[in-house]
């Protein structure tokens, strides 16, 4: 199992890279790896469905041409959604876990992304008719062939990790987890990462402060006014704060394409934010205090 510190603590999302999002050019998306890799950016999370099963392959045209010692970075990517996309057509929005798709699928994100092995493959979301020996005969079958090192799941909850668990460790999970969307701290999961020693990654940290101008972004950005100055921070980076303050030591998964925003993130690891201060930003989100 590869240590989580292995992992750079702040995650480089790529979904908004290519048609999804900027949809950079190759130069484009040269120009913001190498930005991140030399600020101390190293893992890059993917997902084969992203810019509709275009953006590994995207990024990995330009990563083969930027140089980037492959040793020094670390790719994560996901499987098993099935999207009616142009570059894959389905009739229905489905998950498949079948042992021979999951293998198929993993080497498809290989050859895309011009890399030998993905540091972390993760199952993408749980699905009813998944089967704990399915997806365990992949992924031993892939772990041997040096495919993949390590095996993590996407948006699981503790009994459906338990599942995959009685037959193959499971070595990470990544979650939906913000200041305003922090269910997760409530449901189990990331008790479950923290007891488990289970890597928690956490998408879309900064949750809907910035997306809603409604009374929960109010109060938040009251709330936050002393702790602009106190902590010479933005709010961006105070959301950051407020999610790697968990104990169950959370890797956020940034989604900005830009690149003085990705240096800002990687800046806010460095914020250690008081106890109180994290309890007045948890008020603020709910609305109310805790019990």
């Amino acid at each position: 199992m590869q240590k989580n510190n292995f992992y750079s603590k702040v995650i480089a999302g790529t979904m908004t890279w290519g048609s999804w999002g900027k949809g950079f050019s190759k130069s484009s998306m040269i120009d913001v790896m190498t930005h991140c890799v030399e600020n101390g950016i190293t893992t890059f999370d993917h997902a084969d469905i992203y810019g509709g099963y275009t953006t590994e392959e995207d990024f990995g045209n330009a990563f083969k041409e930027a140089g980037i010692d492959r040793e020094k970075v670390q790719f994560i990517s996901k499987c098993g959604i099935q999207l009616d996309a142009e570059a894959r057509k389905n009739n229905v929005k489905h998950y498949n876990y079948d042992s021979e798709y999951i293998i198929w699928s993993a080497e498809q994100s290989l050859k895309k992304l011009n890399t030998e092995y993905l540091d972390m493959l993760l199952v993408h979301r749980p699905s009813p008719l998944m089967h704990p020996e399915a997806i365990a005969k992949a992924i031993s079958k892939l772990k041997k062939q040096g495919k993949v090192k390590s095996f993590g799941v996407s948006n699981f909850f503790p009994s459906q990790i338990a599942l995959i668990e009685s037959v193959i460790p499971v070595e990470g999970n990544q979650v939906e987890f913000s200041l305003t969307e922090n269910k997760v701290m409530y449901d189990g999961t990331l008790d479950d990462a923290l007891a488990n020693k289970r890597m928690a990654m956490s998408y879309s940290p900064l949750g809907s402060y910035f997306r809603k101008d409604d009374e929960v972004s109010k109060r938040i950005k009251n709330a936050m006014i002393p702790m602009l100055e106190k902590y010479e921070a933005t709010e961006d980076q105070l959301l950051l704060a407020w999610v790697m303050r968990h104990p169950s030591n959370v890797f956020p998964v940034v989604g900005t394409a830009t690149k003085s925003r990705l240096s800002a993130a990687l800046e806010a690891t460095k914020i250690e934010m008081d106890k109180t201060d994290w309890f007045v930003l948890l008020e603020a989100a709910n609305g109310y205090e805790v019990p």
